[in-house]
């Protein structure tokens, strides 16, 4: 080797050297910033969210996003012993904390309704020869003695569902739920083990195009009329994780304004998402 080979060579060793020092040495940037959120389900009424983690919105925002799954009111109890940083929920479990005593912090609403739908199987509405353009008191009684899927007791999901069995003058102390995630209560209605289900799309929306299923209810076409608006994409955080944590917070927003703009300005982008 060359006397200017070796010069050359021992000059990009040290150039190495003084690069990797300088990355040791260097504080933390704001990409080593990280946060925990909880998904109470896996439904299209999260786009949002999952076009912010999957098309780089906090990446670029310089903040690494996991989500978990975990059903329910699960997910929002979790963000309140610390488990969780944030978590999507309904404003219902927001108001419900603070009348116990428990103040949280919404810091973005991605949805302003509800978009399950409640579903019976296409046989049972025949049977009863169902009328989709009746009164909502009059759909709802079908759902009497029918065994129904919600994702988890005591969840919004839960109470819309007594909501409408209620407006259809059942008896709520006789209904029977089955508490499970869509896919498993779709399969479950599939195989004819449910007569019906309430979940967000594309689950109500598969099951009416495939000619199986009938959507009797949903908030989409306000049933009941008192429950537009309604918080129903509600990012919840503690006060103190902002205050102590507040650029995680800032860039948390504003991963989750691109993904909702990103569903306004490109629509057929986001649903590919899915």
């Amino acid at each position: 080797m060359t006397v200017a080979r070796r010069k050359g060579w021992r000059g990009f060793r040290v150039l190495a050297a003084l690069i990797a020092f300088l990355a040791l040495a260097a504080p933390a940037s704001a990409e080593d910033e990280h946060a925990l959120m909880a998904l109470p389900a896996d439904v299209m009424q999260f786009l949002g969210i999952y076009a912010a983690q999957d098309l780089g919105f906090w990446k670029h925002e310089g903040l690494e996003v996991k989500t978990d799954f975990i059903a329910g009111v699960g997910s929002f109890n979790a963000v309140v012993s610390g488990a969780a940083d944030f978590s999507v929920s309904s404003s219902a479990a927001l108001t419900r904390a603070a009348a116990h005593g428990q103040r949280m912090l919404a810091i973005a609403n991605m949805i302003d309704k509800p978009v399950w739908g409640v579903v019976v199987s296409k046989k049972n509405a025949d049977a009863a020869h169902f009328d989709p353009k009746a009164p909502l008191a009059e759909r709802a009684r079908i759902l009497n003695g029918k065994k129904m899927s919600i994702d988890a007791v005591n969840s919004v999901v839960d109470a819309y569902l007594r909501v409408i069995e209620k407006a259809g003058g059942i008896d709520l102390d006789r209904a029977v739920f089955a508490p499970m995630q869509p896919p498993a209560a779709f399969a479950a209605f599939v195989r004819g083990a449910l007569d019906g289900f309430v979940a967000g799309p594309p689950w109500p929306q598969r099951v009416e195009q495939d000619g199986t299923g009938v959507i009797i209810a949903s908030p989409v076409t306000n049933d009941p009329d008192w429950i537009v608006p309604n918080g129903s994409g509600v990012v919840v955080t503690r006060p103190q994780y902002c205050a102590e944590h507040r650029p995680i917070c800032v860039k948390m927003g504003r991963g989750l304004a691109a993904g909702a703009k990103l569903i306004h300005d490109d629509p057929a982008k986001a649903l590919a998402l899915m």
